[in-house]
């Protein structure tokens, strides 16, 4: 049966169309499995010619094994001190987490992720937020994991952003036919990390739609959301 998320509203009407956002529930993906079988087992048996689907990127990136495991990490002093004075988030775990902000500077370098740091503090002042990872870009912000509460799987490594994420969207298109995007989404925020080049919506279009993250959070296993316009 196609229904919407408990507290997330079946419906959205952007710029006069009307679009319909069914949350799939899946099984709880594994590191490794492959993107195509997991659509092709929960999307393809109800689909429509002009549906396209919204697909969380952490499910992608587990499927490319872009994981970073606590056990292979040296979190260093400058990661330990840094982190103290990071903002807490309510959309979720950031660089106050030692382990992200060790992640952050094996990334981006320390005089890199110094400099971003005492920006932010200063932007603190003037009550701006995000600074930091404006400096420090995407692969940071959308990093995810090193925390368990809704999957105790999740504590054990960190989760970085898809790789070519629109590589991705263009080969479920060529091996399914199903245009599709993927998504970094939470209550707060909607990023729109790629789609494949057959969905005719511009990025704006598309946060729109599923501005509210109809997919949820937590433990809902519904990491891919079915969209068909009415």
């Amino acid at each position: 049966m196609l229904k919407a998320n408990d507290g997330k509203q079946l419906e959205i009407e952007v710029e006069s169309n009307k679009y319909c956002r069914y949350a799939i529930h899946t099984h709880f993906i594994q590191i490794g499995e492959d993107y195509i079988d997991i659509i092709e087992k929960y999307v393809k048996p109800i689909y429509k010619p002009g549906d396209f689907i919204s697909i969380s990127e952490k499910i992608i990136s587990l499927c490319q094994k872009r994981v970073i495991y606590k056990k292979d990490m040296k979190v260093s002093f400058l990661a330990k001190f840094l982190s103290k004075f990071a903002m807490r988030s309510d959309a979720g775990i950031g660089v106050d987490c030692p382990y992200k902000m060790q992640v952050a500077i094996d990334l981006c370098g320390r005089f890199k992720v110094i400099y971003a740091a005492v920006r932010a503090g200063i932007g603190k002042i003037c009550k701006k937020k995000g600074i930091f990872y404006d400096i420090v870009g995407q692969e940071i912000s959308g990093l995810d994991g090193f925390y368990g509460k809704a999957f105790p799987e999740y504590a054990e490594f960190g989760i970085r952003i898809p790789e070519k994420p629109d590589k991705v969207c263009n080969e479920i298109y060529q091996k399914l036919g199903i245009n599709s995007m993927i998504v970094d989404a939470n209550d707060f925020n909607v990023e729109i990390l790629g789609k494949s080049n057959n969905l005719c919506y511009n990025d704006e279009e598309l946060k729109q739609i599923i501005q509210d993250n109809p997919a949820g959070q937590s433990n809902q296993l519904t990491p891919i959301v079915l969209i068909r316009k009415m």
